[in-house]
């Protein structure tokens, strides 16, 4: 039986700086920090999620070679990969609270179509949307 999506994974080329990112800037918690010689199983969780957890996965052995890591690091560093989104009740403070925290922002907050968003990124790269539902909830 199926129980639903547990862990989504992000490359990061620096766990440990995307560890401080997530926790210090966006409020997550550790979920799970292993190592397995080299190979580091780093997961966190927002705190409104609990079942859900974000891995912060540094590209390499032994899931990909050398010439793949690297394919992949340039990808997320150029902002390639999908984006992630970020549901919030209020766009505009929770920017102003990020943007305070040294959040970088590549989009101020947007109104459209009924809902307002905002962009930012991760220290690797990887690209957020931060998104405020319209009040009407459609």
């Amino acid at each position: 039986m199926n129980n639903g999506i547990n862990v989504v994974g992000l490359y990061v080329d620096d766990q440990d700086a995307a560890l401080a990112f997530y926790v210090d800037k966006l409020g997550f918690r550790v979920h799970t920090d292993v190592r397995n010689g080299t190979y580091r199983w780093l997961t966190v969780q927002h705190p409104d999620q609990p079942s859900f957890q974000l891995g912060l996965f540094a590209p390499g052995p032994p899931v990909h070679d050398e010439a793949t890591a690297q394919t992949l690091r340039a990808m997320v560093a150029k902002g390639a990969m999908p984006p992630l989104v970020l549901s919030v009740a209020d766009c505009r403070a929770s920017y102003a609270a990020l943007k305070a925290k040294g959040v970088e922002f590549t989009q101020e907050p947007v109104d459209r179509y009924g809902s307002i968003d905002a962009g930012f990124r991760d220290p690797a790269g990887n690209g957020w949307k931060m998104i405020q539902a319209p009040q009407n909830g459609k």
